[in-house]
């Protein structure tokens, strides 16, 4: 799962080429960018993410339009139910 998490992370964490100063704005649009295309490319509804991931469909509709500051938790429950498995909870 780690590595599924990983290469999720790859995908939808803009930055990777990054050259500071990076607008917060901006970071935060494209990670919503890239979590719609990726829910889209494996044929989710955000109704079906909110299912799936336990976060709401309007939060999800929020990081998607680069208003919500998405912690590294919901990421992972995001990742995993885009890769359709279970989160571990600690």
């Amino acid at each position: 799962m780690l590595n599924q998490v990983m290469d999720f992370a790859g995908e939808v964490l803009p930055g990777s080429c990054a050259v500071p100063p990076y607008s917060e704005t901006v970071f935060l649009a494209e990670l919503g960018e890239r979590l719609r295309s990726s829910r889209a490319r494996c044929e989710l509804s955000r109704r079906e993410l909110a299912r799936r991931s336990g976060i709401s469909e309007r939060y999800i509709a929020q990081i998607e339009a680069g208003k919500g500051n998405v912690s590294v938790v919901l990421l992972l429950r995001l990742a995993s139910a885009i890769h359709g498995s279970q989160p571990q909870a600690a």
